[in-house]
């Protein structure tokens, strides 16, 4: 059912309570990378131009349900500023006598921002007089948080029971459309593309791709896992041993289904994480004492081709350790075909949009989503209580 967008509000002279993904990394008092931050922009933007005030939110890390001041969101208040070239001033709290006061003290044109709703457990526990103190600050609801949509939290689903309507924003709008686009009319081939640490984090995704993609590549230490269950022995690199046979299971359906699986055959290989350098080796020639941290250059190009004959390319998960120079490139190699390719891209994850701007290459993907567990869940088929909460259209 297609949601209530912020684009079918009646906004003038209304107070917003504009959930958002703040959750951003702070180094030193500072936001570091303000990427989620210029997400939400177009959304206040238009609150603001169609004469509403708003009333901010967010959490920022794991502060445990208490304030902590490491975790507060003064430097995210200061940033905003920033980039919307106006004052935001910070809540002392996102509930209570004070924030309310603040709250309706609101002059239209005007933006709050209120402190970390994790200083409180009641926020995780999605409980409702919590929710219900949070709506107080607010006439009408608009989440913009596709990121925290996973969620079943008092500030992304109890609080519209009490704050109607409810919409999405902008950036949740835009993410639904162009995700629901990947699930429902992908122009073919579609090929997924899939890394990271653990198969039992994408066990579930896998499955359910096997039902929508033509092919699927998989790449990261989560394959080590795939190809110890063709046989092949892997040397150290990370395997999860009471996966192996859901792993064999899995490739016996794609190949039922005729979707072509492709694994590694080369691999860069080294002692350990700290090593400065690797070298490629094939998937049949991996020493026992070493782990392989990096798809190597002949599965790298093999991943490009599969991109280069898609319609349309999702992709999670970095094909290595990318972080470290010496097991990148695959990495940097995929984004740079995915960002190359001549039809619709998605990238989805925050480790995956950091490979592809580490890659000066994010300006080209087709469109870059700001959900992690959100983003996996969505493509797993599973409802989103972020996005169920939502007014129906």
């Amino acid at each position: 059912m297609p949601k209530l967008s912020v684009r079918q509000l009646a906004l003038a002279g209304k107070r917003v309570f504009l959930r958002a993904d703040f959750n951003v990394p702070i180094d030193t008092g500072t936001v570091a990378d303000d990427t989620r931050l210029r997400a939400v922009l177009p959304t206040i933007r238009y609150c603001l131009d169609a004469g509403a005030s708003i009333v901010l939110a967010s959490h920022l890390g794991r502060p445990r349900g208490r304030p902590d001041p490491q975790y507060s969101l003064a430097p995210v208040a200061a940033r905003l500023g920033e980039l919307l070239s106006m004052s935001v001033p910070l809540a002392p709290d996102c509930v209570g006598a004070v924030t309310e006061a603040r709250a309706q003290a609101l002059a239209l044109g005007q933006v709050m921002l209120l402190e970390n709703l994790r200083f409180h457990p009641e926020e995780e526990a999605n409980d409702p007089e919590f929710a219900r103190s949070l709506a107080r600050l607010a006439d009408c609801y608009v989440n913009d948080a596709f990121a925290a949509a996973h969620r079943a939290q008092a500030s992304i689903d109890a609080i519209t029971r009490f704050l109607q309507p409810a919409a999405a924003g902008l950036l949740m709008e835009r993410e639904l459309a162009e995700l629901g686009r990947l699930l429902e009319h992908p122009e073919r081939p579609l090929l997924a593309i899939l890394g990271g640490a653990k198969v039992s984090d994408k066990l579930a995704l896998v499955e359910q791709l096997l039902t929508r993609v033509d092919a699927l590549a998989i790449g990261g230490a989560m394959a080590f896992t795939f190809l110890r269950a063709v046989g092949h022995d892997v040397g150290r690199s990370l395997v999860e041993p009471n996966l192996v046979e859901a792993a064999r299971r899995t490739l016996a359906e794609g190949r039922r289904r005729g979707v072509r699986i492709a694994l590694p055959v080369d691999a860069v290989v080294a002692e350990g994480l700290d090593s400065a350098r690797g070298y490629a080796v094939g998937i049949r020639e991996i020493p026992s004492g070493l782990m392989a941290l990096d798809i190597g250059p002949t599965t790298a190009q093999q991943f490009g081709d599969l991109v280069r004959s898609a319609r349309t390319v999702v992709w999670n998960g970095p094909m290595g350790v990318f972080e470290r120079w010496p097991f990148a490139e695959g990495t940097l190699g995929v984004a740079t075909a995915v960002a190359g390719m001549h039809g619709f891209s998605v990238v989805g994850g925050g480790d995956t949009i950091a490979a592809v701007q580490r890659a000066g290459v994010a300006d080209r993907v087709g469109f870059l989503s700001t959900g992690g567990g959100a983003f996996l869940e969505f493509l797993e088929g599973r409802k989103l209580p972020g996005v169920e909460a939502l007014t129906d259209a």
